[in-house]
């Protein structure tokens, strides 16, 4: 039986989430019911998603922890990657989202940027005062 499964991140800034979505070329929706389809089509459990990507796949805040967690149906799971790789590649371009907007707000300015063979990302940056 379908049904969804939360799994935790270190995600806490909304925007960078869509912006890090959005970088990973997926269509992003906010605030909308997710829904999980069992067999014959016959709808069972539903969720409210504040960031969505598929009708089954989105992330919610946990007013515990204050933190974005991924919610997915793990059956119907028809991403291009694997999960685990999903949300590694997720939390990658988030925290490089999360960096570039605090550095613009410090009046740095990012010169380069490059991966590295490691999947590292490195940046040169610049502030002129």
């Amino acid at each position: 039986m379908s049904h969804f499964t939360n799994i935790k991140t270190k995600i806490k800034n909304k925007p960078a989430l869509v912006e890090a979505l959005e970088l990973l070329q997926y269509n992003v929706e906010e605030d909308l019911e997710l829904r999980v389809t069992g067999t014959h089509g016959i709808e069972h459990e539903t969720v409210q998603a504040e960031v969505a990507i598929a009708k089954d796949v989105g992330f919610r805040l946990n007013p515990h922890t204050n933190e974005y967690e991924l919610v997915a149906d793990l059956e119907t799971w028809n991403q291009p990657i694997p999960v685990e790789r999903f949300v590694d590649k997720v939390t990658q371009q988030y925290a490089r989202m999360v960096l570039h907007n605090t550095l613009k707000e410090d009046g740095f300015v990012v010169d380069d940027e490059w991966e590295m063979d490691d999947k590292s990302i490195e940046l040169t940056v610049s502030r002129w005062e």
